[in-house]
């Protein structure tokens, strides 16, 4: 799956789906540039990938970034409140999209897996990280990360 999935093609996915869902023009977000901070109050997204291979397509940002991509995928105003549901709902639909379109890439496309997201990453059991993009959405961090289960 490594080859199939390069970073180059990890990063065309990401900014194709926060163009068009998040912020409705491209170059909002862009590579990392030097450290990336550790994150005090992480939450992930992630959809697992599910076919003749395994693996998993997976988001990283602090909660309060992944608030302001909720606010800005669910076109509310920027000091609107994000409750619970919606946070889920919107931070889950973008890694579920990311996912969806790594998938496409790989020769048989298998299915998703309904998204996921919580404060800790579940526990990647016999798998490899493949691609792991640091990037910056409005000057916020954010990783993006496919992993390939043995």
């Amino acid at each position: 799956m490594s080859a199939m999935v390069d970073s180059d093609s990890v990063f065309a996915i990401a900014e194709s789906v926060f163009s068009a869902m998040i912020d409705g023009d491209e170059g909002l977000l862009l590579p990392w540039e030097g450290d990336l901070p550790i994150f005090a109050d992480p939450l992930y997204a992630w959809v697992d990938l599910l076919g003749d291979w395994r693996g998993r397509a997976a988001l990283t940002t602090e909660t309060q970034t992944a608030h302001a991509l909720a606010r800005a995928l669910l076109m509310m105003a920027d000091d609107e409140p994000v409750d619970g549901p919606d946070l889920v709902d919107a931070f889950g639909e973008i890694a579920n999209v990311v996912g969806g379109n790594v998938k496409a890439l790989l020769p048989t496309q298998g299915t998703l897996g309904l998204p996921q997201v919580a404060a800790q990453l579940p526990p990647h059991e016999g798998g490899s990280l493949s691609q792991e993009l640091r990037l910056s959405w409005r000057g916020q961090p954010i990783v993006v990360a496919v992993w390939l289960f043995g």
